[in-house]
Formats: structure tokens, C-alpha cells, sequence
């Protein structure tokens, strides 16, 4: 399967709450399922992410032949100049296991290495989420740090761009 990114856009609310109202999807992530208020509030805040940067944001992941919704990905700056971004992806259930991850991981990776600007990558996981770990470290991600997120354990993984 061929997958594409297209930045969310303010029609694509649907696609977002799809993933994060999935208790499995946000089991390794939040450990709940966001409800629809805070959904709505999270992502206001992705599409004003979205603004910062044309090549970097939140993406919809999509079969590339039938524009089926597959997932997130994000390749985030917290402000303009920023010389660091976080890398991340969510993917609904029946799409986990076939290499997606790999390949969004890649293309992500890909875009950020155009940009001079960025000079680190970090992607935040569960310490559980091994899946995410293999991935993460076959691209080069090495470990950093563990920390606590707002009593959820992570693990912060880099990449020197």
C-alpha cells in the first residue's frame, strides 16, 4: 500500500476524533480515549500549529489510491525559528503491523532533513511501546531521557538532524 500526508485542515475534525476517541490507539498515548470537548479544544491547537510552517504540522495519513484515512502524523515545531521538532504518528488499529509506521517515520524524517533550520528531533513514546521503539531506533533515534507526563511514564528518544 502506497500512503500520502496532506496537512489537516479545519474540515478534518472527523478524521482526528476517529483516532483519538479509539481507546487503542490512545492506550500507549494518554491511556483514555479524549472526549469530544477536549478533542475540539486539541485540535484548534493543531490546526494553529499547522499555520507555523508550510513543510511542517500535522498530517492526515492516507492510502495513496483511495484517500482512505489511515492515521496522524506530526512533524511539529512549537514556534517559527524553531531549531528542534517532535515526531510522531498514530495509526487507527487495522493498519498497525503492515510497515506503515516504518514508511511515515521515513517520510517524515525525509522532510525535516530539507529543512537547515532543525538541528534535533525528538519523538515522545510509552516506555511499553516497544513497536514505536524498534521503529524509532532503526532510524537512528537514540535514547535521551525518560519523564514523567502528567503522571504518564515517556521515554524521549533524538535524532540529530
Amino acid at each position: 500500500m502506497e500512503i500520502k500526508l496532506e496537512k489537516f485542515n479545519i474540515q478534518d475534525f472527523h478524521y482526528y476524533f476517529q483516532l483519538v476517541s479509539n481507546t487503542e490507539v490512545m492506550a500507549m498515548i494518554t491511556e483514555r480515549a479524549i472526549p469530544l470537548d477536549e478533542a475540539e479544544h486539541n485540535f484548534q491547537q493543531l490546526i494553529v500549529n499547522n499555520q507555523l510552517c508550510e513543510n511542517f504540522g500535522n498530517f492526515k495519513i492516507l492510502d495513496a489510491d483511495t484517500n482512505e484515512f489511515i492515521g496522524l502524523a506530526k512533524l511539529e515545531i512549537k514556534e517559527i525559528d524553531a531549531d528542534e521538532l517532535e515526531l510522531g504518528y498514530m495509526l487507527l488499529p487495522n493498519y498497525w503491523g503492515r510497515g506503515i509506521a516504518n514508511r511515515v517515520s521515513e517520510l517524515l524524517l525525509n522532510i525535516s532533513r530539507k529543512e537547515n533550520s532543525i538541528n534535533q528531533i525528538f519523538a515522545i513514546i510509552d516506555p511499553k511501546n516497544l513497536a514505536s521503539r524498534k521503529i524509532l531506533t532503526r532510524q537512528g533515534f537514540k535514547h535521551k531521557a525518560f519523564k514523567d507526563y502528567d503522571g504518564l511514564a515517556g521515554e524521549i528518544l533524538e535524532l540529530k538532524n
